[in-house]
Formats: C-alpha cells, sequence, structure tokens
C-alpha cells in the first residue's frame, strides 16, 4: 500500500513484491600427481639417493612427514548472516489486513522485519546501460499505458504522459533502473531530480509503474514503491482527482516517509517510521538531497504541510 498526497484517497492497499535470493555455492578440489620407475634387471640395483628432507616432501608433493599421499587442509569461508533489513521477509506483500471503517487496512505495529528496512526488490525494466546516471524519456507507448492505471475520463489524456526510464541506487548500494509515467509537462524536472538523486546515491528500493490490478487489491500495509501516476480519487471524497492522477506528484520510498493524520498510518505497518528524528537509510528530513532537489525545480513537499503529514509526497502544485 502507497501513501497518498494532500487530500487524496489510494484506493485498495498495494502489496509489495518480493523477491527470493539464492547465493551459489563454491567447490575446491586439489589434485596430487605421482611418479614411479622401474629397475634393470640384469643388474643390481643403484643405491637409493638420499631422501630430501620431510619439510621439502611435504611442501611440494603434499605428502604426509611418512612419505604416505595426503589431502592439503582445505579453509571454508566463514559464512556471513545478511545485515538485519537487507533481506525482505518470504510473506512480504502477501498478508492483507482487515478493513477500518474508512477503507484502509487496519494500522498495526511495524514487524521486526520491516523496523530496520533497506531491501532491494527487482527491476521492473532492463538496465539501462552505462555505468553513470542514465535517462530515457518518450510518449508513453500504447503497452505501457496499458499496463498503468490510466482509462477514459482519466484528467489526463494518454498522449500528455512520458514514460521515463531512469537510473538509481539501490538499498543494496548498486545501480538499478526504474520507470515512472509522468505528465509530460514536467518530465525533464523529474529527471533533473532522480539525476541529484543518483549523483548523492540515495537509495530507492524500487521503482515502477502502478497497475489497475493493484487498486483493487486488499491492503497489506507493507508497500514501498516510488511512483508517480496513478489515476485515482483524492483521499475521503468520492469526485476529484489527486495530483497523481494528473501525473504531477511523485511519493519517494512510501513505507520510510509514511502518510499521517490522526490515528491514520499509511502505509498502514509503517508506524516505526513516524519517529523522523530517525537518521535510516531511505527516510527523508527537510533540507537533505531529496527535499532540495525538488525545491530546485518548484515542487513542493508534503512534510511541510500542517494539517497532515505525507513524507513521501511532492507535486509541481505543491499539493
Amino acid at each position: 500500500m502507497q501513501v497518498l498526497a494532500l487530500g487524496e484517497r489510494r484506493g485498495p492497499g498495494r502489496p509489495g513484491r518480493t523477491s527470493r535470493l539464492a547465493l551459489p555455492g563454491v567447490a575446491l578440489a586439489l589434485a596430487l600427481t605421482a611418479c614411479g620407475g622401474g629397475t634393470p634387471t640384469s643388474s643390481p640395483a643403484p643405491a637409493p639417493a638420499p631422501s630430501p628432507p620431510v619439510s621439502a616432501r611435504s611442501a611440494s608433493t603434499g605428502d604426509s612427514p611418512t612419505g604416505t599421499p595426503q589431502s592439503a587442509p582445505q579453509s571454508t569461508p566463514p559464512s556471513r548472516a545478511p545485515a538485519p533489513g537487507t533481506v525482505p521477509p518470504s510473506w512480504l506483500g502477501t498478508r492483507p489486513l482487515p478493513r477500518a471503517a474508512d477503507g484502509y487496512g487496519v494500522v498495526r505495529p511495524t514487524p521486526p522485519a520491516l523496523r530496520n528496512r533497506r531491501f532491494t526488490l527487482p527491476d521492473s525494466v532492463p538496465m539501462l546501460p552505462g555505468t553513470a546516471f542514465a535517462s530515457r524519456v518518450e510518449t508513453a507507448p500504447a503497452d505501457v499505458i496499458a499496463r498503468s492505471t490510466w482509462q477514459p475520463g482519466c484528467p489526463v489524456a494518454r498522449d500528455q504522459l512520458s514514460w521515463i526510464r531512469l537510473t538509481f541506487w539501490g538499498f543494496d548500494d548498486r545501480r538499478h533502473t526504474g520507470e515512472l509515467l509522468v505528465n509530460s509537462a514536467v518530465a525533464d524536472d523529474v529527471v533533473t531530480v532522480f539525476r541529484a538523486l543518483y549523483a548523492a546515491r540515495w537509495p530507492i528500493e524500487q521503482m515502477r509503474i502502478t497497475t489497475k490490478a493493484e487498486l483493487d487489491e486488499d491492503p497489506t500495509g507493507d508497500g514501498n514503491v516510488t511512483e508517480s501516476f496513478v489515476c485515482r480519487p483524492s483521499t475521503g471524497q468520492t469526485s476529484g482527482f489527486s495530483q497523481h492522477a494528473y501525473g504531477l506528484a511523485i511519493d519517494v520510498d512510501p513505507f520510510q516517509n509514511p502518510y499521517v493524520k490522526g490515528d491514520r498510518v499509511l502505509p498502514e505497518l509503517a508506524s516505526a517510521y513516524l519517529d523522523r528524528s530517525r537518521r535510516a537509510p531511505g527516510v527523508i528530513h527537510p533540507g537533505d538531497v531529496v527535499t532540495r532537489a525538488f525545491a530546485a525545480v518548484g515542487w513542493g513537499w508534503g512534510g511541510d504541510w500542517h494539517s497532515l503529514k505525507d513524507y513521501q509526497h511532492f507535486s509541481s502544485t505543491g499539493r
């Protein structure tokens, strides 16, 4: 479930996605060799040559002090457990929450596995070439529109949306590629912002386009997708659209930067991140690289609002 802009309502929660990781095993084998020879049958055998010192034989052939071949001792690298919070739990996105009276999921304490969240989910698009920041901007193709939440009646025409692919740093400290669907009028601003975040190595868990199916899924309260366009109404209203529905807003690392108004927290399991004094990876603070980058292109931040706080939310209109 992702978080909302001021006065916005997100549809039913969006579960996160899980990744299953496997580490290849490593095997080491040592081959030993031996040689021998015959002696003439018509003459006495020559006297044996003096034996080399035991230390020399052991070093060159792997023999024991008695001359018996033996395997060289093998060392096994000590296994290192993953750092806490770096591996997504197997249940991520699979445990629907009961519904509260307002239609969202019931707010529950943050599970231990998510209290220091810093894992990276799989990319939704192929890696852009190179080793530095890269971006590709084009009018959104039909297949991209088809897998988005756009439909007739949305407040922005489909040909006014741009498909942006760009690189970002994951919480795994590796280069990744994500995608955003944004209003074409702000595409250059968006690239400028994420170029600055890339230079600062700001970590992002996953960046992709929200699908229609996700709007109808039961809330799990553990989503963390950095996203822009979502065609949905404003929070608590039956009419009117959010700034996301115009492609004029972006949510950054929603789980580390939740929406909060009174007792309502979104995502519903992100209460551990209501302590804004935390200096954990992905947590946005006033005057940091994220707020400065968006301010430089004239965008407002939901963390500056007074009636509620939407720490993940940035928009070109300030709403």
